[in-house]
């Protein structure tokens, strides 16, 4: 079976529970604080999140089950494939064998509806009648149009600006299941406003979108925010990735050598790689490798420190890798990487020494990508080919040192929305952008005052 070319499950193989990686840390997360340095309390979201899904951030509980209403729209493209890249390993010479999970099957066509959908129907239960949001890559906006479309709400996307101008069908895709698209910064918040009079030719940033969300959402009725990435509960919601690949793995006889995924604020990589750290923690040998780009290197270059999620500093303190809130990436074209800081959980383990990072730049991303588009078929999203590229890089080390390799990567989404950075690159107009040290510096001044996390211990 390990010949074929798909690995697919039946419905009846979803899985029926989220993993949550909290039940097994070697050292709890570092506390989320308030603007006094304090833990704060579930109490203290209450204004931003349903409780419901609070109960979910703050869980430590091993599994959690996934609702009936929930399963019932997973199922339009759930489970997703496993793909054995051959023809990519045949170009490559390479006596490794490359899977992918292909999580582009969706309608948004990537990972985020599996959180989308969850979130939609928790605000939902809890009374709310609408939800805003912010988007980089334009992904998770149409995920969340698509999953409030499904469970009856309203829903506002703020759109980075250099996004929100490169990617026009994806505010069209919004529009058409009911989310109203601004680009952001705008005038509708002060946040919005105050960055445009300090800034008028600001590119945006995900700092600054997820302000403008927040602000809506604590300002407007009935309204609570929607988060793509970055929180446990998000990145607990996409582990039904990893666990249907384990199912998967095991149909044909397999276990990875390596499993690669982007990372920009963590969601599709922890979705993938969180089961199979797992795996490690109770003593299976697998690397796992994060893939993020050298021009928003957060994992490999952002201390672990306390930050806030967004520029206007609205939400609490959080431990991670960041490069700081003030940070405006430079705009290139994988938008949905553009972040300044990344999930806690993720850089959790990464400071536990479970998981490992690597900064690839975007060339070398879409020289990877157009390679996949020519062999695979499928055109990858620009975040995507982050991982491809990291995987090509582990075949081609297979093939240096002789040796059969499992590479598994998490295909995140299609690039079918993102033809405008491939006409780019094809016309040869991008450019490699490495983040200069002075610049990163000037970025983290933000951070001076603020707590910084305990040691870990032990």
């Amino acid at each position: 079976m390990d010949e074929d070319v798909k690995v697919c499950l039946t419905e009846r193989e979803i899985p029926r529970k989220w993993y949550n990686i909290q039940a097994d840390l070697p050292h709890p997360l570092p506390p989320p604080l308030g603007k006094d340095g304090k833990p704060i309390g579930p109490e203290a979201l209450a204004p931003v999140f349903p409780m419901n899904l609070i109960e979910q951030e703050v869980s430590t509980k091993r599994w959690h089950a996934i609702p009936e209403p929930i399963l019932e729209v997973y199922r339009l493209w759930r489970p997703s494939p496993l793909r054995r890249a051959r023809r990519l390993e045949k170009a490559l010479k390479t006596p490794a064998k490359i899977y992918y999970k292909d999580e582009s099957v969706s309608p948004p066509g990537s990972h985020k509806a599996n959180t989308a959908v969850a979130q939609a129907y928790y605000n939902r239960e809890f009374g709310i009648k609408r939800l805003a949001t912010e988007t980089g890559a334009g992904q998770w906006g149409c995920a969340l149009s698509l999953g409030c479309k499904l469970m009856g709400l309203e829903c506002k996307v703020y759109m980075v600006r250099i996004s929100f101008d490169q990617k026009p069908f994806r505010k069209m895709m919004m529009r058409m299941w009911g989310g109203q698209c601004v680009a952001s910064p705008s005038m509708e918040t002060q946040a919005g406003r105050t960055i445009l009079q300090q800034q008028p030719n600001t590119p945006g940033s995900l700092a600054i979108a997820i302000s403008e969300a927040i602000e809506d959402a604590v300002t407007s009725k009935d309204t609570r925010y929607a988060l793509g990435s970055v929180l446990n509960h998000v990145l607990m919601h996409q582990t039904v990735i990893g666990l249907e690949t384990q199912k998967q793995m095991k149909k044909i006889g397999l276990y990875p050598d390596v499993v690669i995924g982007c990372a920009g604020g963590g969601s599709n990589f922890a979705g993938m790689a969180f089961p199979f750290v797992a795996d490690r923690i109770h003593g299976k040998s697998v690397r796992i490798l994060a893939v993020e780009p050298a021009a928003c290197p957060t994992l490999t270059r952002g201390p672990f420190a306390y930050d806030s999620g967004d520029v206007a500093m609205m939400t609490p303190l959080l431990a991670m890798h960041t490069l700081g809130h003030a940070f405006v990436p430079a705009p290139i074209h994988a938008g949905g990487l553009r972040y300044h800081g990344m999930a806690p959980l993720v850089s959790h383990v990464l400071r536990e020494g479970l998981i490992e990072a690597a900064a690839l730049p975007q060339t070398e991303c879409y020289e990877a990508a157009m390679l996949f588009a020519n062999t695979e078929g499928f055109i990858p999203a620009p975040e995507t080919s982050h991982a491809i590229a990291a995987a090509i890089r582990e075949a081609k080390r297979a093939t240096e040192e002789g040796k059969e390799r499992i590479i598994l990567f998490n295909y995140s989404g299609h690039g079918l929305m993102d033809l405008n950075g491939y006409e780019a690159y094809l016309n040869g107009k991008l450019t490699d952008y490495e983040l200069p040290d002075q610049e990163l510096q000037t970025s983290l001044k933000c951070l001076e005052g603020l707590p910084k996390p305990p040691p870990l211990q032990g």
